[in-house]
């Protein structure tokens, strides 16, 4: 499959009172298209960095990452929220649903900022990820692990070539977590796009097709 996803030398450091917090170490690393990615790893060790900057959510004080041919962080503001919003989706441990809108509202939202809403596919992904009793309901009638499948929904509706998921399973029990990890491998699958997920549970983790762990900022293994 060709390389979807391509990043070179990536630094990152964070300025903590008068120390400066080395995170990202000249990390270096390329996705094929259609590939399921585990980037695991303890807590503070850099995965959630790491991924925010190849999603062109977090800019890297050195080094580059391309997205399909396009170098994320020479492109202007506007070009890059626009290719987020077109190509890439994002699901994350807090789901981040607005309250005040109904579970079918909120898979919506991505699809009305590109300017192209449809009621029916937001229907259709609801179902597919099994709520399709609940497209009326609002997040504070759901569960977490309800919401978590909003939020799958959500991230599909503009039919994403790469969808990244920042520990999706870190809110729920172990059963729930589990069925989510297998919805998400399930549906991107079916949509041959492409997924990152960082986790910590590296049970969950070789569930998908690599796992790279990461370790003091750097990559240690595949």
């Amino acid at each position: 499959m060709p390389i979807q996803l391509k990043a070179a030398n990536l630094e990152r450091s964070f300025r903590i009172s008068k120390s400066t917090i080395s995170v990202l170490r000249g990390v270096s690393l390329e996705i094929a298209s259609g590939e399921a990615v585990f980037l695991c790893g303890a807590s503070g060790a850099g995965k959630t960095t790491l991924l925010y900057t190849l999603a062109g959510l977090e800019t890297p004080e050195s080094g580059t990452v391309e997205f399909e041919g396009h170098s994320l962080y020479s492109m202007g503001t506007d070009p890059l929220s626009q290719l987020r919003n077109r190509r890439m989706g994002f699901v994350f441990q807090s789901y981040f649903l607005l309250p005040e809108l109904t579970a079918l509202e909120n898979v919506l939202v991505p699809a009305m900022i590109a300017g192209r809403t449809s009621v029916e596919k937001a229907s259709s992904l609801l179902d597919r990820v099994g709520l399709a009793e609940r497209l009326h309901h609002l997040p504070a009638e759901l569960s977490g692990g309800e919401q978590q499948r909003v939020a799958i929904a959500r991230a599909l509706i503009n039919d994403p070539a790469i969808l990244f998921a920042d520990e999706p399973t870190g809110n729920l029990d172990s059963h729930t977590g589990e069925a989510i990890i297998e919805l998400l491998l399930g549906v991107t699958r079916s949509e041959n796009c492409t997924l990152v997920v960082v986790t910590h549970d590296e049970h969950l983790a070789r569930r998908g097709d690599r796992l790279l762990r990461i370790e003091d900022g750097r990559l240690a293994g595949s």
